[in-house]
């Protein structure tokens, strides 16, 4: 059993479960999942941001490259 609880903090940390415990007493059990199915569309917009981001800047290199190879 002792051993279990130190792992739970080596991996976790005990800043990890402190946070847990004042999710849990400041929105309540039941608001849980829709605190966290908000959480999860967040981070789902933010990968999408970043993701067109991204495909915007490599397609920007390739038009680059592409003028670049043409001016040569």
């Amino acid at each position: 059993m002792n051993t279990a609880i130190f792992a739970l903090f080596n991996s976790f940390g005990p800043e990890w479960i402190i946070i847990f415990l004042a999710i849990i007493l400041l929105f309540g059990g039941k608001k849980i999942p829709e605190l966290m199915r908000g959480i999860g569309k967040g981070i789902r917009e933010f990968n999408t941001a970043r993701n067109s981001l991204e495909n915007e800047f490599k397609q920007g290199m390739k038009d680059a490259e592409q003028k670049e190879k043409e001016q040569k």
